[in-house]
């Protein structure tokens, strides 16, 4: 790889801000970058070399963080989600048990073994996109507080089983290795906790705040690399190591300088090349090629839409619940594991991106229609939002 390629891939990039410029649109950021990696890579004009090694460890790199970031968010320390972690829970073993159901309906339809994948697919959840989402429209409630935990809760779960469903053969060995890197997570989660209350935290950041020295983002670095080196040793996705210190960051409380300037790294740089990288890697071609694909995506988008609107039977208001439905991490990592596995069928990676568009324009239908009811409903789970 080239400076003249990687400048060529940052500025491509910025077709991710470009469509997520229009709010009304409701589009995340990386959707962009993925549709800008799909046009220069082999789908269409191949100007870019997604098996280059400087640009597939670039990718790994920005992969490790993004997951970090979206463990960041996950709202582990707020205590009006704790409340309302009872009914979200329960939200998310339903839709779990739709899920399986949807799941080897899903299998058996198209002659596929894959059927724990698709299951845990289409019982994802995404905070990253549909917590932003509840911000932009500012939606308020019970209802949405326990929307949050279910979601949260559904992220992790979905995180942590993912490996094991993708690759059923080996979940014995991967399942130790993450049970490697989740302890070491922990390890660091009681030191990060320590260094907290005893002020030390807080002394560095003073002292590196002075100095300009960035320590503390040099320090989390280091870490969230180690762990992702643990996870390559076991076998393991580094999925789960930058997730499992995101959420241990987050239940110590990420600094807001420290936020900001992981925002920078992630989302400025390592961030968009690893949906550009993801985005060239894949070939549509083969979606042409294998039209069963089409079919299987929009399934697996609808199965999803669908396991998350029987949130619906617990009372949950039927916009709210299919927007618990968006998710996108999860089936980009499952593409990227998949592929890297060799597990996938020719065509499937991108059927499983397939399915990801349909649950955010799903998703994203839906929130807009719940933001233009009258704002009190917004605040009561059983006022007109409840449309039975």
């Amino acid at each position: 790889m080239s400076f003249i390629e990687l400048s060529l891939i940052c500025v491509i990039a910025l077709l991710g801000p470009l469509l997520a410029s229009r709010e009304g649109w409701h589009l995340p950021l990386v959707l962009g970058e993925l549709l800008a990696g799909v046009v220069v890579g082999k789908s269409l004009l191949g100007w870019v070399d997604a098996g280059n090694q400087t640009f597939t460890f670039l990718a790994d790199i920005g992969f490790a963080l993004m997951m970090f970031v979206a463990g960041t968010h996950v709202p582990i320390r707020d205590r009006t989600i704790r409340a309302a972690i009872g009914k979200g829970a329960l939200r998310a073993v339903v839709t779990a048990v739709v899920a399986v159901a949807l799941g080897i309906a899903v299998a058996l339809l198209f002659g596929s073994a894959k059927a724990p994948l698709y299951a845990v697919l289409m019982g994802s959840s995404s905070a990253a996109l549909v917590l932003p989402i509840i911000d932009s429209l500012a939606l308020k409630g019970t209802s949405i507080l326990e929307l949050t935990a279910q979601v949260a809760l559904a992220d992790v779960a979905a995180i942590v089983a993912l490996p094991l469903a993708i690759d059923p053969g080996h979940a014995g060995p991967k399942a130790v290795g993450a049970l490697a890197v989740a302890v070491c997570a922990v390890v660091v989660w009681w030191f990060l906790r320590r260094f907290e209350r005893n002020g030390a935290r807080r002394r560095l950041h003073t002292f590196s705040e002075h100095r300009k020295f960035a320590l503390e983002l040099r320090i989390q670095l280091s870490i969230l690399f180690a762990l992702a080196g643990l996870a390559v040793f076991f076998n393991v996705s580094i999925m789960l190591s930058g997730f499992a210190f995101g959420l241990a960051v987050a239940a110590v409380g990420e600094p807001r300088r420290l936020a900001r300037q992981l925002f920078a790294v992630n989302d400025g740089f390592l961030g968009p090349v690893f949906f550009v990288w993801l985005g060239a890697s894949i070939d549509l071609r083969e979606l042409g090629s294998h039209p069963a694909m089409i079919g299987l995506g929009m399934a697996l988008g609808v199965g999803a839409v669908l396991a998350h609107a029987a949130g619906r039977l617990t009372g949950m208001p039927l916009p709210f619940a299919v927007a618990s439905a968006a998710q996108l991490g999860v089936p980009v990592a499952a593409a990227t594991i998949g592929r890297s596995l060799g597990v996938l069928a020719p065509g499937e990676d991108a059927a499983l991106l397939l399915g990801a568009l349909v649950t955010i324009g799903m998703t994203t239908a839906a929130a807009s229609f719940a933001a233009r009811r009258p704002p009190a409903e917004h605040h009561d789970q059983d006022t007109a939002l409840d449309t039975t």
